[in-house]
């Protein structure tokens, strides 16, 4: 893995590669996540490619770089990123979870050989009866609640992502994403993610999806989804049920959509088995 910090308003964003092959691919991590997300997937690529995975301005080792910050924000800060890499119309772009929505966005500002939408991207209707602060804290209220707490140690911090029922196949790439969130602060560890950054992001994705969908049909490359069929607490009905994509595939008729067996929200960039699909959609250019 090489890490560079790029320039962007504000101040500089982590960024790292894996692999040192001439065909690119630009990835877009999660909400709270880090560019350690990517790692497996980065370092499974096949001879010939490389992975570029920033940490977003709020989070990682890119925690410092103040806003402003919502998704257009952070499309823009993929654009600075494509730039420094010298991306072109051969470069692949993906992201994960909320990277999906921020490479949808950012896939209207320049042409890429594809976009790869990781368990994300589909604007998310408001459950009936909720406004977009209730629904925030119903789908991202103990990831929230992480955020402000201050864990006695790194270990700790381990632990307690340990017990999160969606990551119960514990795995090395989990612990290295895990341990690379610890900040070190007075009295112990917290997580590199700052709450501002991640609650003006959620309220812009669940309140924009009239931009969102607007972007979607404006892509003018090849668009493909991949699903995990469990969600975010590894319960039975994914992050994007099939009849949320059964209507954008009827909106989108060229858009291709798959569901990885077997995998939740976040084990389809950690496991092995669904990393070997991520890779194998990822760098077949004729997708």
């Amino acid at each position: 893995m090489y890490v560079e910090n790029v320039p962007v308003p504000g101040g500089e964003l982590r960024l790292a590669r894996f692999g040192a092959g001439p065909r690119l691919i630009i990835a877009v991590h999660g909400i709270t996540a880090s560019l350690m997300a990517w790692a497996a997937v980065g370092e499974a690529l096949p001879e010939g490619w490389t992975l570029a995975a920033m940490d977003l301005r709020g989070r990682g080792h890119s925690r410092d770089v103040p806003g402003p910050f919502g998704l257009r924000a952070h499309a823009d800060d993929v654009g600075r990123v494509a730039e420094h890499l010298g991306a072109d119309e051969t470069t692949v772009l993906t992201g994960h979870s909320m990277g999906a929505y921020v490479a949808v966005l950012h896939s209207v500002q320049r042409t890429y050989a594809k976009t790869v939408l990781v368990d994300g991207g589909l604007p998310l209707p408001l459950p009936p009866g909720r406004d977009v602060d209730q629904t925030l804290e119903a789908t991202l209220g103990p990831a929230l609640t992480r955020l402000s707490q201050i864990f006695p140690d790194e270990d700790s911090y381990v632990a307690f992502f340990q017990q999160h029922p969606a990551l119960q196949d514990w795995s090395p790439a989990v612990e290295r994403y895990v341990r690379y969130d610890a900040l070190p602060v007075e009295g112990g560890v917290r997580s590199r993610a700052v709450e501002e950054a991640v609650r003006t992001d959620g309220r812009w994705l669940l309140s924009e999806t009239d931009a969102i969908s607007a972007a979607l049909h404006a892509i003018a490359h090849p668009l493909s989804l991949i699903r995990a069929p469990r969600g975010l607490l590894n319960q039975e009905v994914g992050l994007l049920p099939d009849p949320l994509a059964e209507a954008w595939r009827a909106e989108l008729p060229a858009l291709a959509d798959e569901v990885v067996p077997d995998c939740n929200h976040y084990t389809i960039a950690f496991d092995p088995r669904c990393v070997r699909v991520l890779v194998e959609r990822l760098t077949d250019i004729r997708q």
